[in-house]
C-alpha cells in the first residue's frame, strides 16, 4: 500500500496535505470514473511514466527506492511568517478562494478540515439539504462526535446574519449531527455568532480571517517565507 500510494502521488493521482492523509486529485477522480479496463490501463501507464522519470533523475541518495515522505501541500500565495503586512496575503488568498466555483470551494473546505483529523464524506450537490459534508470529528483516542459541514463561498465583504446559521443548525440536527462547522470567506454578525452557541448542535464558525489562519497553520495553499527577526538578537548585544 505504501508503494502504491507513493507512486500514485508521484504520478499526480493523489495529494498528501499532511502525513498520513491522502486526497484524490482531479486526475485520480477521472481515473476512478473510467470503466475498469480503461482505468487499469491508465494506472499502468502512470506507473511507467513515474518509473521512467525516476530513472532519468538518477540516484537520489540513501532513500533511493524507498517510498517518498508525505509532504504538506504548498501553493503559490506567500504568507509572511513575521506577521507583518498581514492583510496583504490574506486579501490575495481570499480573492483566490473566491474564484473557485461553489462546488470547488466545498471540496476545498472539506480538504482543509481533513488535514485537522476530521473524517468527512462529501454529500453536497442538488438535494444536499444544506449539508456539504458529514462525518466524525475525533475528540480523544476513544471518543468522536458526528459533525456536519457547510461551506458558503460568499464574497469576503459580505456579513452573514443569524438566519443562515439557524437554518444550518436545523439541517445539521436533521442529519443527526452533534456538532457543526460553517466555513465561509465572509464575516459573521454578532447575532450570527450568538445563534451558533445558544442552540444545539452548536456551530463552529470559520470566517475568512480564521480560514486564512488555518491554512497558514497547515501550510495549505501557501508558501511560508522565513524572515530574520532582527530585534530577537538585541538581548545578546553588549
Amino acid at each position: 500500500m505504501e508503494w502504491a500510494r507513493s507512486y500514485a502521488k508521484l504520478g499526480g493521482a493523489l495529494d498528501s496535505p499532511r502525513r498520513g492523509l491522502f486526497v484524490l486529485t482531479n486526475l485520480g477522480k477521472s481515473i476512478l470514473s473510467l470503466p475498469e479496463d480503461e482505468a487499469r490501463a491508465q494506472v499502468a501507464q502512470l506507473d511507467r511514466d513515474v518509473r521512467a522519470a525516476r530513472r532519468r533523475q538518477g540516484p537520489v541518495g540513501a532513500n533511493r527506492g524507498q517510498p517518498d515522505e508525505d509532504e504538506a501541500g504548498i501553493g503559490a500565495a506567500t504568507a509572511d511568517s513575521s506577521g507583518e503586512d498581514d492583510s496583504a496575503w490574506k486579501e490575495a488568498l481570499l480573492a483566490r478562494l473566491h474564484r473557485l466555483s461553489p462546488a470547488g470551494f466545498e471540496e476545498f473546505a472539506l480538504y482543509l478540515l481533513r488535514t485537522f483529523g476530521l473524517e468527512l464524506t462529501r454529500v453536497g450537490g442538488v438535494g444536499d439539504e444544506g449539508i456539504d459534508g458529514i462525518g466524525l470529528a475525533p475528540i480523544s483516542a476513544v471518543l468522536s462526535s458526528r459533525v456536519a459541514v457547510q461551506a458558503k463561498r460568499y464574497d469576503p465583504t459580505v456579513t452573514i446574519g443569524r438566519d443562515v446559521v439557524a437554518l444550518f443548525q436545523r439541517d445539521a440536527a436533521a442529519a443527526g449531527a452533534e456538532r457543526a462547522v460553517l466555513v465561509t470567506l465572509a464575516r459573521f454578525s454578532p447575532a450570527a455568532r450568538k445563534a451558533a452557541t445558544v442552540t444545539t448542535p452548536t456551530v463552529d464558525l470559520i470566517d475568512g480571517d480564521k480560514l486564512c489562519e488555518l491554512m497558514r497553520d497547515q501550510e495549505v495553499g501557501l508558501r511560508i517565507v522565513p524572515q530574520v527577526d532582527e530585534r530577537w538578537f538585541d538581548r545578546f548585544d553588549a
